[in-house]
């Protein structure tokens, strides 16, 4: 209790036996009565307040109860006979802008003048009671913010006016407040704070924009911090919370304004633009044809050319999401920070390409080299004078003469602590269990693995692997002997990627195998990589379409096997990013955020919950359309696949994706990588147990279970109130039956039937937006911004002995193995790109920490467990870095060897390795 009194205000009315009574009445009364009081609230005259701004807990005003009124109204004998009229202050936090254009500087001094002519912004307060007279919710007096043309000039970051209430003595607790603003610019309101109320400050967590009553004529509702089911919200309250879900909820047309709050779903309609050519067209994701999950709706155009793909909004444009899931202003301004930057590193190389009418490969590793220590300037030739005549903006010369630096990539951490430690095949195998993509690795059940494509369409189902391929590399075991004690492993790209290949292979300049990478467990505890098998689709009966590389014995074999892993890492690569980054974080998220949303109040007990986990993922996920997935982006340009590319995800998405499948625990049992085994402090035993993902990850996933575990036991004691929960059910009904229709008949979807469901649920949605995402996004700088150490694109498949590049190969291994990379132009453009999607803005929110971490809930006891949760993180935070202190564990400890710190919980800004923010943020 000393830390909810803290928290909540209560230490300064402790001094009455009174104000006690009523701390008590606040804190300790039943969940389920929470809309009955019983003690009226005592208003306070402003004459009679002392006001304390000086606790710590609490960063806005706190209320002080005046302790003669409360000695007056103590005497259980006085009932006043006619409610009296007081005064109540609100303090309202504004968050200004650092940096204003033009427009918006003359449009806030056009708005100092005219609130002092009365265009003001407008509050009224809402009792969590109904007059039973009138049969509507009690309202007070309506009231102005003060000193607004006075302190328009005001350059801090956060700014507090004033508003004064008239409120009866009978208006009970306030629920709600409505803003309208009739200025003519937006404003950030982060909070308000009302003092007055013998239960103590009153707290608003609103962060959200206001626009101006011209473009929104509606009042905008802000709910206090007080957590309510829908059927115990308190009867002042039930009607505006019914309303404020009708105001946001889309209906699936109409063109949306940047400025609307409008959440609505689509398909991926808007990836192509045909009215620029058919090379430009894409099919659409979502519906029967290809299955995919719902994006937000945005309502443009369709294109003039196809009239079932949406026009196109091309950057610099913003496209739209609902204006409170927009970046911030320090989040927009690293993004553009890191986009210019991106702009510079993929313009120059453009530039010399137009210049010498060439596409440059490199033609020695010292090639790649310069990229980190001279620039790319000084790389590509460009001299001064060329630089300066060309029509670029100010600002990026401005850039280049006072900042070299930006056109200087920094030193990936590959290749930081060791130059060569890519080429090794310990770790190549270490990365496929602590690298950026730790989670397609799978226990090898049978050998050989077999396809289950169909095999009149993709030919023959059996694997060209062979005991004698593997027997040498056993440590004296047999192959059967292997497979009972669990030492084979294997990372299998078959059946995504053979589909496709026939379609990429008819690309210029791309060419990929279907690849799968047997691993045998070694007795320290590592793996290693024993065979390498590559597939393409038959040509016809009897045709070569599978080769097994094996570790090398010779000059020759060598190249072979560092080109057979190169081709690996390509589809490593683009399986990481198509869908495991891409569809199982961003895009699958989606639909749940969408959802939570429309279906679930701003005072649900889950949406508060849910809440730090849905930020900015709508934005960057209308980026990633705008510039990253859309037809010839980033991705089609920069990975083998090349227009394939989505369609891979589709694919995945339709035959691999399960929702009940992405928990940790359920996706290391269902890829062989542990057994359940009850001893086990998270009830799993790892069968690599050096497995650092899986081994950080546990201690984080069990960490949000318990959390999530306790906040759901608080609000939902028993599974009925769950089936009962209308806002709830309606969520998670949406979620899958819209956000994930074409996969709504799936039997595998978990019900929401009781309180376990529901834990199990929040938990897999907390992980993924999280944990799951860092260990996926954040390494991808640190380990592929070394192309050869994971290149996105292949442009040449391995020669063969009877085949016409054989003799070039043989004459010169390296300018082969350098001209299968990605060209100088697509490396520089992919190593932009990745190093911006690594990069932790300053303003990112890590596991365990919240904005207003004191009050964004009114219930003590979760503000109590949420600290809890708080400080595990920051014990798990100890225990990873004790791990990669212990050489002992070989997969991230040792000369050379990166650390394991992607699930790291905390970070600095900027391009660290490791960090896991609350959301999927970049």
């Amino acid at each position: 209790m000393s830390l909810a009194k803290e928290i909540m205000g209560s230490s300064l009315i402790d001094k009455s036996s009174f104000a006690s009574m009523s701390s008590k009445v606040l804190f300790n009364h039943s969940f389920h009565q929470k809309n009955q009081f019983l003690v009226k609230p005592v208003l306070v005259p402003l004459q009679h307040r002392r006001i304390n701004v000086q606790r710590a807990a609490v960063r806005g005003p706190v209320a002080a109860i005046s302790e003669d009124l409360i000695r007056a109204n103590s005497n259980k004998d006085t009932v006043p006979e006619k409610a009296v009229t007081f005064k109540v202050r609100a303090v309202v936090t504004v968050r200004n802008k650092n940096k204003e254009d033009l427009k918006e500087t003359i449009a806030k001094h056009w708005d100092a003048f005219a609130d002092k002519i009365g265009r003001n912004v407008v509050l009224e307060l809402i009792s969590t009671e109904v007059d039973p007279k009138t049969n509507t919710p009690k309202r007070s007096k309506k009231a102005v913010l003060k000193d607004w043309s006075k302190k328009s000039n005001v350059k801090a970051e956060k700014v507090h006016y004033t508003a004064e209430f008239q409120v009866d003595s009978n208006f009970g607790v306030p629920g709600a407040i409505t803003v309208s603003n009739k200025h003519q610019k937006e404003f950030f309101l982060e909070t308000i704070t009302l003092e007055g109320f013998a239960c103590g400050p009153v707290h608003f967590p609103c962060n959200s924009w206001v626009q101006s009553s011209k473009d929104h004529p509606a009042k905008r509702i802000f709910f206090s911090n007080e957590p309510y089911l829908p059927s115990e919200t308190p009867a002042g309250l039930r009607v505006l919370r019914e309303k404020e879900l009708r105001d946001i909820r889309g209906d699936g047309k109409g063109e949306r304004k940047l400025s609307d709050r409008i959440y609505d779903f689509d398909v991926y309609n808007d990836l192509g633009n045909p009215d620029k050519g058919v090379a430009l067209a894409r099919p659409k994701l979502g519906g029967e044809n290809i299955p995919y999950p719902r994006r937000c709706r945005t309502g443009r155009r369709p294109t003039d050319t196809d009239i079932n793909a949406e026009g196109r909004v091309e950057k610099p444009l913003p496209m739209y999401v609902p204006r409170d899931e927009q970046f911030e202003e320090s989040k927009q301004k690293t993004f553009s920070a890191g986009r210019l930057k991106a702009v510079l590193h993929s313009l120059i190389p453009s530039l010399k390409a137009t210049i010498s009418a060439e596409n440059h490969d490199f033609n020695a590793f010292s090639d790649i080299d310069i990229l980190y220590k001279e620039g790319l300037l000084l790389k590509v030739g460009l001299q001064d004078e060329i630089w300066r005549s060309l029509p670029l903006p100010k600002a990026v010369t401005k850039i280049q003469e006072s900042s070299e630096g930006l056109l200087r990539y920094d030193t990936p951490k590959i290749i930081s602590k060791d130059k060569f430690a890519w080429l090794r095949d310990d770790e190549f195998a270490r990365q496929a269990i602590s690298g950026v993509n730790p989670v397609n690795i799978e226990s090898l059940k049978v050998f050989p693995p077999k396809s289950n494509l169909d095999p009149e369409i993709y030919g023959p189902q059996e694997s060209a692997l062979k005991e004698e391929h593997i027997i040498g590399h056993l440590n004296g075991m047999s192959v059967q002997e292997a497979l009972e004690e669990n030492k084979l492993f294997v990372v299998d790209y078959h059946d995504i990627y053979l589909p496709f290949l026939d379609r990429i292979n008819a690309l210029d300049g791309r060419k990929a195998y279907a690849t799968r990478t047997i691993f045998f467990l070694t007795p320290l505890g590592t793996l290693k990589p024993i065979a390498i098998e590559l597939s393409l689709p038959p040509v016809g009966p009897g045709s070569q379409s599978k080769r097994v590389v094996t570790p090398p014995v010779d000059a020759t074999s060598n190249w072979i096997w560092q080109l057979a892993k190169a081709h690996v890492c390509s589809n490593d690569a683009g399986v990481h990013q198509l869908v495991n980054h891409w569809l199982r974080t961003h895009a699958c998220l989606e639909p749940f955020i969408l959802a939570a949303h429309r279906q679930l109040s701003a005072v649900h007990p889950i949406f508060k919950l849910l809440d730090p986990h849905m930020r900015y993922t709508l934005e960057i996920n209308a980026l990633a359309r705008q510039s990253l997935i859309n037809a010839d982006g980033v991705i089609e340009s920069c990975f083998t696949p090349g227009r394939y590319c989505m369609e891979i995800s589709a694919a995945a998405y339709k035959n691999f994706w399960r929702f009940d499948m992405e928990g940790l625990p359920a996706d290391l049992i269902r890829r062989g990588m542990a057994v359940p085994d009850p001893t086990q402090p998270h009830g799993l035993k790892l069968l690599i147990e050096d497995y650092p993902y899986a081994q950080d990850g546990l201690l984080i996933w069990s960490a949000i279970e318990n959390w999530v575990r306790s906040y759901v036991n608080r609000y939902y004691p028993n599974s009925s109130l769950v089936c009962n929960d209308t806002e709830l059910q309606a969520w998670y009904a949406e979620s899958v039956n819209v956000g994930h229709a074409d996969l709504k008949h799936a039997e595998w979807w978990p019900t929401l039937a009781n309180v376990h469901d529901l834990v199990s649920i929040l938990t897999t949605i907390i992980w993924l937006a999280s944990a799951q995402h860092a260990a996926l996004n954040f390494g991808q700088y640190p380990y592929g911004g070394y192309v050869p150490n994971r290149p996105p694109l292949i442009r040449r498949l391995i020669p063969e002995e009877n085949g016409t590049e054989y003799a070039s190969f043989l004459a010169d291994p390296q300018k082969y193995f350098l001209s299968a990379l990605p060209s100088l132009l697509q490396a520089t453009k992919f190593m932009a790109v990745v190093d911006t999607l690594s990069t932790h803005s300053p303003d990112e929110e890590y596991i365990g920490e919240r904005q207003q971490p004191s009050i964004w809930s009114g219930d003590a006891e979760i503000i109590d467990s949420f600290y809890e949760f708080s400080a595990e993180m920051r014990r798990i935070e100890k225990e990873i870095d004790r791990r990669n202190m212990d050489p002992s564990l070989r997969n991230r400890c040792g000369a050379g060897v990166l650390p394991y710190e992607l699930l790291a919980p905390s970070s600095s800004p900027g391009v660290t390795c490791r960090g896991v923010p609350n959301s999927v943020s970049i």
